[in-house]
Order: C-alpha cells, then sequence, then structure tokens
C-alpha cells in the first residue's frame, strides 16, 4: 500500500474514533446530562428520615408506664449469601423468632434479568422488622459462628475474603430508623395509657392518642449516598438534622394504688363474675386521678390479641342509670335551698306509694322516717317526696350543677355526656323516678366527681390524669394545676349531708361492710336495675358504691361497679367489700392519718382495736 495513503487512512480512522468519543462525551455531558444526573442520584442519593423518640409516660412517683426503644430493621444480601442459605436460617431464625423454612425462603438467591437483559441476583431484603438492639448483636454473633461448607476449609487469600464478606455483610441494618413502643406494665393502667399504632407510631386510644402531638416531637433528617447494598458512604453525607425527641408526660396516677386497685377489683370479678367493672380513686380536694381500673383488661404491647370490646374505658365511655347513689343529689338540693332538714320526717307508705296512676315500692315496708334515715336506708318513696318538694325546674338544675349530662372535659377521648332529659320532656311520674337515679344515665366518672364535690365541702374540682410536661433533661415544660369548677352546695350542706352519708356505712345503713376500722367513711350504695327492651331487665343489675375518707377531711374518694354480678346484687354487699379492701391498702400505702382513736388495749388477733368517736 501507498505509505501516503496508509497515513491518511490512519488519519480519518483516528478522526473518525475521536469524533464517535466526542458524540457519546456530548450525549452523556450535553444532551443526557440532566437525565442521567437524576438516575444517578436515585440510584445512590437517599434522604432518610430521623425519627424522634417518643416521649415516656411516667406515674407521679416517676414509675415508668410506658417507652419506646429504637429497634432495627435487620436485611439481608442473598448475592452474599449464596448457597450458605441453609446454614444461615438455621442459625438466626431461632433468634429472631422466626420459622427457618420463611427465612429461607428470604434469603435464597433469586436470579432474574434486569432491563438490560443481564442476569442479577437480588442484593436487597427485608428480613425482619423491629429488632431490638439485643437481639441485633445476638444475630452478629451467631453470624461470627456460622458455618459456612467450603469457605470455612478455604486455604487460598480470596476464600478466606470471601468467608469474612459473608458473615460481616450479609447480613446487615437498613439505615432508616424505626422504635418500638413498650409499656413494662402490660396490662398496669392499659385503659389510661392506650397505645400506639404498628406503623406510623401514633396514639390512637387513650392519652396516648389525646397527647400525641406532645409525645411525637418532630424527626428529622439524613441525605447522604449510598453504595448498591444501600449502606451510607459517611464521607459523602450531604445534611444531618438531628430530631426534636417528644416530651415526656408524668401523670396524677399512683402505680402502687393502681396495683391496689386493679387486683382488689379483680378478685372481686372472680367472686361475682360480672359482664364488667370498673374502679376510680381520687383525690376529692384536687380532682386528681390516682387510678382507674376495668375489666375485662388488656395488654397494650400487643393490643390486637384482645376484642375492642376489653379495650373501652368504661369509666368515660360507657353510661348506666346510677340508681341509689342518685338520690344524693336530690337529698342535696333540698338541704341547700334550705327545704329540708334530716330531721324532717316523711311517711313511707310502709313500701307502697301510688302515684301518678303507678305504685313506688322499697325494698322494705319502712313508715315514717326522718330524711336522715331515708338517706341511710335508701328509701325510693322518702327521696321522691323530698323531691318533690323541690319541683322539677330545681331538681333539673341541681342535676346540672352536679355535672351530669354534659363531660367532665377530663381530657380523655371517647368521652360521653350521659343523659339528662329536659324538664319538657319529663312525664307526671319522672319527679318520683329521676331522684332514684332512673330516666337518668351517667358515667362512673361523673358518678365519683358528684361524691367528690360533696366530700370537699361542696366545691366540685376538675378531674385531673395529666401532673405535668417535661423535655429530656426532666424541665417541666408545662404544669397542670387543680381547678375549682363550681360551687355546688353551700360547705354547711356539704357538712351536713357528710353526717348522714357516714351512717350508710354502720350497722343502720345499707354498706356496713364497708365500713374501715381506723377511718370514718361517707359514702351511699347503688343497686341499678338494667333497663332493656320493654322495660327493666329481670335479674341484670349494675351494683356500686361510693365513698371517701376520712369522712370529714376526705383524702380519696373511691368507686367501685359491678355490671350484672352473679348472685348476690346489693350494692352494698358486693362492691363494699372491695371499696373497704381498696380503701384500707390505699391509705397504708399513702400514709393517710387515721380519724378513729384506738385504745391502748390489745385486740384478740394482735392488732391495736379501733374505738370509733361518738
Amino acid at each position: 500500500m501507498n505509505p501516503n495513503r496508509a497515513i491518511i487512512v490512519c488519519a480519518v480512522l483516528f478522526l473518525l474514533g475521536i469524533g464517535g468519543i466526542i458524540h457519546r462525551l456530548v450525549d452523556l455531558q450535553i444532551l443526557r446530562h440532566d437525565h442521567l444526573r437524576d438516575t444517578a442520584q436515585e440510584n445512590t442519593i437517599r434522604m432518610m428520615s430521623r425519627t424522634a423518640r417518643r416521649g415516656e409516660i411516667r406515674d407521679v412517683r416517676g414509675n415508668l408506664l410506658a417507652t419506646s426503644l429504637f429497634v432495627k430493621t435487620v436485611c439481608a444480601d442473598p448475592s452474599l449469601i449464596g448457597a450458605h442459605y441453609h446454614n444461615i436460617s438455621a442459625a438466626l431464625a431461632p433468634i429472631l423468632g422466626m420459622e427457618e423454612s420463611e427465612l429461607r425462603q428470604k434469603l435464597q438467591p433469586k436470579i432474574k434479568l434486569n432491563e438490560n437483559g443481564k442476569v442479577s441476583t437480588n442484593q436487597y431484603v427485608v428480613i425482619k422488622r423491629k429488632v431490638t438492639t439485643q437481639k441485633w448483636e445476638e444475630v452478629e454473633e451467631a453470624m461470627a459462628k456460622v458455618s459456612l461448607p467450603g469457605l470455612d476449609e478455604a486455604t487460598t487469600r480470596n476464600q478466606r475474603a470471601a468467608a469474612k464478606r459473608v458473615r460481616q455483610r450479609a447480613i446487615f441494618t437498613d439505615r432508616d430508623e424505626d422504635q418500638l413502643r413498650v409499656y413494662p406494665g402490660r396490662s398496669l393502667a392499659a385503659h389510661v395509657l392506650g397505645f400506639v399504632a404498628g406503623d406510623s407510631h401514633d396514639g390512637i386510644e387513650g392519652l396516648e392518642s389525646t397527647y400525641n402531638p406532645q409525645l411525637t416531637g418532630a424527626s428529622g433528617w439524613l441525605v447522604t449516598e449510598t453504595d448498591s447494598r444501600k449502606r451510607e458512604l459517611v464521607a459523602l453525607r450531604q445534611q444531618d438534622v438531628a430530631a426534636r425527641n417528644g416530651l415526656n408526660l408524668v401523670l396524677t396516677l399512683d402505680t402502687g394504688v393502681q396495683h391496689i386497685l386493679e387486683t382488689e377489683l379483680f378478685e372481686s370479678v372472680r367472686k361475682h363474675q360480672p359482664v364488667a367493672a370498673c374502679g376510680l380513686v381520687i383525690r376529692p380536694k384536687t380532682g386528681e386521678v390516682l387510678a382507674m381500673a376495668n375489666w375485662p383488661n388488656y395488654d397494650p404491647n400487643h393490643p390486637g390479641v384482645s376484642p375492642p370490646d376489653s379495650r373501652r374505658n368504661r369509666i368515660v365511655t360507657d353510661v348506666m342509670e346510677p340508681g341509689s347513689t342518685f338520690k344524693v343529689v336530690a337529698i342535696a338540693a333540698a338541704l341547700n335551698e334550705n327545704k329540708l332538714k334530716l330531721a324532717d320526717r316523711f311517711d313511707c307508705e310502709r313500701g307502697h306509694f301510688s302515684y301518678a296512676g303507678k305504685v313506688l315500692h322499697d325494698h322494705h315496708p319502712y313508715g315514717v322516717m326522718s330524711a336522715e334515715q331515708i338517706l341511710v336506708k335508701s328509701s325510693n318513696i322518702g327521696t321522691a317526696k323530698i323531691a318533690m318538694q323541690l319541683g322539677p325546674l330545681m331538681l333539673h338544675d341541681y342535676i346540672r350543677r352536679f355535672g351530669f349530662g354534659a363531660p367532665t372535659t377530663i381530657n380523655y377521648p371517647g368521652e360521653v355526656s350521659g343523659i339528662v332529659h329536659p324538664v319538657k320532656r319529663w312525664n307526671k311520674l319522672s319527679i318520683t323516678r329521676v331522684p332514684m337515679g332512673h330516666e337518668v344515665a351517667a358515667t362512673p366518672l361523673q358518678l365519683v366527681m358528684m361524691m367528690s364535690a360533696i366530700a370537699n365541702g361542696g366545691r366540685m374540682m376538675k378531674p385531673m390524669l395529666v401532673n405535668r410536661l417535661e423535655d429530656e433533661q426532666g424541665r417541666v415544660v408545662m404544669r397542670y394545676h387543680p381547678e375549682v369548677m363550681r360551687e355546688v352546695v353551700r360547705p354547711e350542706t356539704a357538712s351536713t349531708l357528710i353526717t348522714a352519708l357516714k351512717k350508710v356505712v354502720t350497722d343502720e345503713g345499707t354498706a356496713k361492710a364497708a365500713q374501715m376500722d381506723y377511718y370514718t367513711v361517707g359514702g351511699k350504695t347503688g343497686t341499678a336495675q338494667k333497663p332493656g327492651p320493654g322495660g327493666y331487665l329481670a335479674g341484670k343489675y349494675f351494683s356500686s358504691f361510693i365513698g371517701f375518707f376520712p369522712a370529714n377531711d376526705a383524702q380519696l374518694c373511691i368507686l367501685i361497679g359491678l355490671d350484672e354480678p352473679k348472685g348476690d346484687h346489693y350494692g352494698g354487699q358486693i362492691a363494699g367489700p372491695t371499696f373497704k379492701a381498696v380503701a384500707e391498702r390505699s391509705a397504708n400505702y399513702l400514709g393517710i392519718k387515721p380519724d378513729i382513736q384506738v385504745k391502748n388495749t390489745i385486740a384478740a388477733n394482735g392488732l391495736p382495736a379501733p374505738q370509733r368517736k361518738p
């Protein structure tokens, strides 16, 4: 070939090559630059959320009721695991609490064709979410010791490196943070606390729901580059904004009193086998709730295991006719309006009182009794006659003053108002039926706040479940203080009524079983027959007792309620003993000073014998 011609050919080929390279560069760097850049960033740049740690919930003494743990999402690279998925599955399944066959299926490499027609193996698969740090450490330890046939006997440098890669890189954790809500007390105070949704971590019931914004905090974020296995390249991190953790919620609950209430309430359930039960302990002077319990109960760590009915906080969501506990309202109103003195006497008609064409009955054929005896003996007829002196409008006014027919504003989700019909909807019988707790419906919380107002000298307090909000360093962000809602009756009226309520728990009254050895008790029983279609249901009652002590300087007010108990159904007989047990144990735990003088003699049982003041 002519040398000049060869030079020309080479030059042309060289120029064509250079032209091709330039064309490719122009295509990649100019024409397709934006598309390729976005694709690369999608593959390597990740924005990861920095999850804020949900705030803790503690009782008034600082005992932990709810906390959040940061947990791992355990992942695997099947392309590295290769043929060793059998051995790795066998090693990790017991630690992760998984079926070995399920784990083996996830770890087995899957061969597939990518969009370019090339063969590839999956490099990222989620094994299990919400794995605690302790469990992850066990996984790492197991992987360090796992048997890898064919590699464990390795003699070459490459084989040893392959074994190291499998043990150190085949199983890893995702960079995205997650957390697990934990309730250390399990079912303790479950209905107060509520629980959170599994994926969103938002509170969906109880105080977890009410204070969700304060507990949640604010998320941060991380922008960084990752490799093909989604592992972060720390040196290429671009943004790192820390999360602001949620506030801690400190309740008015005392876990000691809560445990006492739940223990005694469930013992009563065992004895009387009701379909449901509830209990409440409140400080009348402040409205602070020390304990709130329901049965059936549930574990907020595993809320889905229990039926929805078990998760309902009946103390604020359920209403029932209150029965004889409601007689306190009519008698308090008459005393406060100076229409009644405790010594005033009424004819109780030997248990049969005909009014507006219907007969009202008493459970005993009482004759003439004083107003005090009417309350102590719980006479329906006597209470009706007292209410008739008030009239419908004034009685209705005091019912509303005592908080019935409106929420207590306890700041708990799902609280209902109860039922109080306007006077224009009353019939001729209503003035005789409403005072004994018929034709109205109330929540257990409304009933205990009514009695607490009497015990507190006529002042009704707003019920409190939360004491304060704190930050991570324990600094108080918000403190809640006791709040007087209104004065329901005058202090002298409350004092007069307490005199009668103290006799309810003596031999004269309906709740002798609620009498305490070292404290005077005031209270009232309730045995309300449950209404149903066409009238009241035979054999179905809501039995209750609400009491406070020491009666003249009340430190605690306690409600015990049993829904449809089997066998005995009178509130004094079945709820009274449970009140006494809760009250005595709580008084001992809280160090409440007795108000009954104690003799300097030793009783037969070895304990000081109480002597009641005259």
